[in-house]
């Protein structure tokens, strides 16, 4: 989770513009697929991009990843957690380790 600090700042920007009001959760799910888009576009054509730039576009991800899960009230840090059971199950170490194979082949 976002220290309090971020997500106080984060909070404060949105209500300062009133903009809470076009936070739907689709709105910012959306939001999450352009802005990674415009981050993997950072590689488009080199392998070393703008470092600056790559931090730009994924600040913009992780920003509204942030807002969707205030807006869905779910805390980041447990949904990470969850997740990472769950594909620790698919990925056992024995079997995956130093290997990028799709869970299903392996």
């Amino acid at each position: 989770m976002p220290s309090p600090q971020v997500l106080a700042s984060l909070r404060a920007f949105v209500a300062e513009r009133d903009w809470d009001q076009f936070h739907s959760p689709e709105n910012l799910a959306k939001s999450i697929a352009i802005e990674a888009g415009e981050l993997l576009e950072c590689y488009q054509w080199s392998s070393a991009p703008d470092q600056n730039r790559v931090e730009d576009e994924l600040a913009d991800v992780v920003t509204y990843c942030i807002h969707l899960a205030n807006k869905l009230g779910v805390d980041l840090d447990d949904i990470v957690v969850r997740k990472l059971e769950k594909t620790a199950e698919k990925y056992p170490v024995r079997l995956a380790k130093g290997r990028m194979t799709k869970y299903t082949e392996l």
